[in-house]
């Protein structure tokens, strides 16, 4: 008798001891979760190298007079774009 054959007259006992109607992911469901675990991994090196990269200082607060603080302005508010153009966030390039 063969190695196999032995093997196999061994195993074939426990085989019908399991259940038929039981199903199981396999040998292919183990292969795509590990497809899909490298492939988070590979994100995860990659974002974190990226990240790495970005060089970002923050800017100071510019501090904001107090309402009593500065000369009152009355009538028309001609300078209302250039306020909120100077108080936003800078553009990003690149």
């Amino acid at each position: 008798m063969s190695p196999t054959q032995t093997t196999l007259v061994q195993v074939l006992p426990l085989a019908k001891d399991l259940d038929e109607n039981k199903v199981t992911p396999g040998v292919l469901g183990f292969i795509v979760f590990a497809v899909i675990g490298a492939a988070v991994w590979m994100l995860m090196k990659s974002m974190n190298k990226h990240m790495k990269r970005v060089d970002f200082e923050e800017q100071p607060a510019q501090e904001q007079p107090a309402p009593g603080d500065g000369p009152e302005k009355t009538g028309a508010d001609d300078d209302a774009p250039a306020r909120t153009a100077a108080s936003a966030p800078p553009k990003r390039t690149g």
